[in-house]
């Protein structure tokens, strides 16, 4: 598979890839702008599943560049998670964790009042049990897809965050709502249980008893409210969670590269080492990752020299 970086800067050009998903067109779109606050020159990279896309990856330029912009966009059903969504995502996903100019990325929804309505239940009534099973496990593996991409991940979340919906935001490193929006576990409601993961990591960002009161009730709760409770890093006016996203993401692709992914792993995999020794251990590891690089001797550089550092992740 190709990174993102090896595609044509062309514009308004359009290519198919040649892979094992025949369902997959790869469209990329150049438009140039002034500044980078506005417009700026961006490729847009969007999925065309049978041939309606269903989910958009952007990668900005300019002073941008090294965000990605994740989009879904499944107005008719919500964002309801079918199996194309689903699929559609697990590419967007490998495509992003093989662009090494990646910094960051941003999960958004293009469709009014709605981050992820969560499971495509019309496409899950006509499942079968092992079919339901095997999709249970697809989605769960998709999740852990993006808790594991070696880059930080925001869910900027509008509107409803429902069942997959919340699980899919519970998967990022970072949430950020917009004070209307609406986050709920309404599973038990459909004599099931989260199964995508929402189980294992909401107790680890609220309360044990909250977590439980959430999941087993399917009580909702407000965007709002999001922050105090410890489920997103920041609760914002109605419509600013995705300008909060990209703010935080451009504090982000600031810093040095190497040093982000280095960050990330040492506290993720930091909080499944219990004993003492082999979590300094890792905390090492990772820290070796950034002494021998040229980023940390640009920094060095940068400060004595009184400006701003310009990181290459090297």
């Amino acid at each position: 598979m190709q990174s993102l970086r090896a595609f044509s800067r062309s514009r308004n050009s359009i290519f198919h890839i040649t892979s094992n998903q025949p369902w997959l067109s790869l469209i990329t779109v150049s438009q140039q702008s002034h500044s980078c606050k506005a417009n700026r020159w961006q490729h847009h990279l969007a999925l065309d599943p049978y041939p309606s896309e269903i989910v958009r990856l952007q990668k900005l330029d300019g002073c941008d560049h090294g965000i990605i912009k994740v989009s879904l966009n499944r107005p008719k059903n919500r964002n309801a998670i079918d199996t194309h969504l689903m699929r559609s995502l697990k590419h967007v996903l490998e495509l992003i964790n093989q662009d090494s100019t990646a910094n960051v990325a941003i999960f958004t929804s293009t469709v009014p009042g709605v981050f992820c309505a969560g499971a495509d239940l019309k496409e899950r009534k006509t499942f079968s049990s092992s079919q339901v099973r095997e999709y249970s496990k697809a989605l769960r593996a998709t999740f852990t897809y993006i808790e594991e991409l070696p880059i930080p991940t925001i869910a900027a979340v509008e509107g409803a965050a429902l069942g997959g919906g919340l699980e899919l935001a519970l998967a990022c490193d970072f949430r950020i709502c917009g004070e209307d929006a609406i986050l709920g576990l309404p599973e038990t409601g459909h004599a099931i249980i989260p199964g995508a993961g929402g189980t294992r990591r909401l107790p680890r960002l609220v309360s044990k008893a909250l977590a439980k009161d959430l999941i087993i009730t399917g009580r909702r709760i407000l965007g709002r409210d999001a922050e105090s409770l410890g489920l997103a890093n920041y609760s914002v006016p109605a419509g600013d969670a995705y300008s909060k996203a990209l703010e935080v993401s451009r504090n982000i692709n600031e810093k040095g590269p190497i040093a982000i992914r280095a960050a990330k792993r040492a506290v993720e995999e930091g909080l499944l080492i219990l004993d003492k020794g082999p979590a300094a251990d890792l905390e090492e590891e990772c820290y070796e990752m950034t002494l021998n690089t040229k980023d940390r001797l640009e920094a060095l550089a940068a400060f004595v020299e009184k400006r701003k550092p310009k990181y290459r992740g090297e």
